[in-house]
């Protein structure tokens, strides 16, 4: 396999985990805590679309559209009975405790409901592949696909922040709670907003995701969310462009050394980059440094 054809299901790989990082990004950025469960989000939606089109017999369309609904519900209901009862007066780790809480009660009702035994997954993009370079090259369309859903996802999120009165109230939550509550923001409704967007992208990522790797189980999200978690730390915790930039390296780190050094130390080199990276930029790429007021 050419470098050029390492390069782009690296920037495939990268922009499922820039999907999946937006989540992490946006609700630590507006919230202020990190949602350990979003990985497992990632698998409910996947699963959400294998009932649909494999069982039930539907159109890749509608499968993705009732797993985006089925993951945006899910994202409203664990931020409301999960998180909001913890963020005012709960200590960070308590809201990390039941983050991880909350991962493994999804991993194991997905456990009693579909078994343990992965599902095999018929990819939901119908898209032809490209063959570029007479045949030398073939692009897949599932990568033409995810690329392209990001690139699109990213802009619309983008403009939805700048240019909306809502984009605008997450903007001032992420700022100063208490200033946003005084000049009439509903900060628990903006954070149960954000909780929405996060997981509905999840679920388009989970859908990507085994569109390109068909296969399926109750532990299909843990590694990529933890992957994604690592893309938006990488970029810089809190920024939109920092989750796109940060999954893109990301991505094209990991196919690049499974490549050309080992597959078997491929995760072990992408962390290292990322501990390299945070001793030379504590913040992240892209990331801002908070001056603390005392």
């Amino acid at each position: 396999m050419s470098f050029l054809s390492y390069l782009l299901k690296g920037v495939s790989l990268g922009s499922v985990y820039a999907i999946i990082a937006l989540g992490y990004t946006m609700v630590y950025g507006i919230a202020k805590m990190l949602n350990f469960a979003h990985g497992d989000v990632i698998m409910v939606g996947g699963y959400a679309a294998f009932t649909c089109s494999m069982t039930r017999g539907m159109a890749p369309l509608p499968s993705i559209l009732i797993a985006m609904v089925v993951c945006t519900v899910l994202g409203i209901v664990i931020e409301t009975i999960a998180y909001r009862p913890l963020l005012e007066a709960a200590s960070p780790l308590a809201v990390l405790i039941t983050a991880i809480g909350v991962s493994y009660f999804l991993q194991n009702i997905v456990l009693i409901i579909f078994g343990s035994n992965p599902k095999s997954f018929q990819s939901l993009v119908k898209i032809p592949g490209l063959k570029l370079a007479d045949g030398a090259l073939t692009i897949s369309g599932e990568t033409i696909v995810t690329i392209l859903s990001c690139l699109i996802i990213m802009l619309i999120l983008t403009q939805f922040i700048s240019r909306t009165r809502m984009g605008q109230a997450m903007l001032a939550v992420s700022e100063d709670k208490g200033a946003a509550q005084l000049m009439g923001i509903n900060v628990n409704s903006t954070i149960a907003l954000t909780f929405a967007i996060g997981s509905g992208l999840a679920a388009i990522a989970g859908v990507l995701l085994c569109s390109a790797y068909p296969s399926l189980s109750p532990y299909t999200g843990a590694m990529p969310g933890i992957k994604a978690f690592v893309a938006a730390v990488f970029g810089g915790i809190g920024s939109i462009p920092g989750a796109f930039l940060g999954g893109i390296l990301l991505g094209v780190i990991e196919i690049l050394a499974k490549g050309y050094i080992s597959t078997q130390l491929s995760d072990a080199i992408v962390f290292g980059v990322l501990i390299i990276v945070l001793l030379v930029r504590p913040t992240g790429l892209l990331g801002k440094r908070i001056q603390e007021k005392v």
